[in-house]
């Protein structure tokens, strides 16, 4: 925003929205008399007339949007600790109560389906998050982990002898060195396989800055 609006009204940036709007009105009332004086000294009341409503509406304008896009940059950082947490259906309870949805709300939408187990709805979600943000490195590649994993589900539950219905696989995440206590549980060891089958699980969590083994 310049600077020039609110000098215009006579005010500082630190005013607050009250004394920004009486020193709007107290000139709005200054103009509106002059402006019915003869000559260039109306004219010029007129034109200042259009001027402060022009800076008084921009000025309320984005600090309503900057206010809207601080709550909701809050809302996001309590629902990213509500899936840390795991706390999924607090964590939608958030969600739910956004009535904007940009890019980062399917994102994390799109982690608590997943969350979920719900692969299909994530992956949908992701793709309308990159839709609407494509430059976003995060949403791409966590949209390319989780078609990795589904991928690497379906060729294994058409694999003779599988066993379905068997506990995803983890691994050790190269790139963050955490490790899955689910592996060490289930007494596994590292595999390449693994490690193709739940890097997404890993993925969304170091997004969230938080490791895969933490929950």
């Amino acid at each position: 925003m310049s600077k020039q609006y609110y000098d215009l009204l006579g005010v500082s940036e630190t005013a607050t929205d009250e004394e920004i709007t009486a020193a709007f009105e107290q000139l709005k009332k200054k103009y509106s008399e002059e402006r019915f004086l003869e000559g260039e000294q109306g004219n010029e009341a007129a034109k200042m007339l259009n001027r402060i409503d022009v800076a008084y509406n921009e000025i309320m304008t984005e600090r309503r949007e900057n206010r809207s896009a601080s709550n909701a940059s809050s809302a996001y950082a309590q629902v990213e600790q509500y899936i840390r947490d795991g706390k999924i259906n607090e964590a939608q309870a958030v969600l739910d109560e956004f009535n904007e949805r940009p890019a980062e709300w399917h994102y994390l939408q799109s982690v608590v389906f997943y969350k979920k187990n719900w692969e299909n709805e994530s992956k949908k979600q992701l793709e309308i998050a990159i839709q609407m943000d494509g430059s976003n490195e995060k949403y791409r590649t966590a949209y390319n982990k989780l078609k990795e994993k589904m991928e690497y589900d379906k060729r294994r539950a058409e694999t003779p002898g599988n066993v379905s219905g068997g506990t995803q696989g983890t691994y050790q995440d190269q790139s963050t060195g955490g490790y899955d206590e689910q592996q060490q549980q289930m007494g596994g060891g590292f595999c390449e396989q693994c490690a193709t089958c739940c890097a997404c699980n890993v993925l969304f969590n170091c997004c969230l800055n938080a490791c895969c083994g933490c929950r």
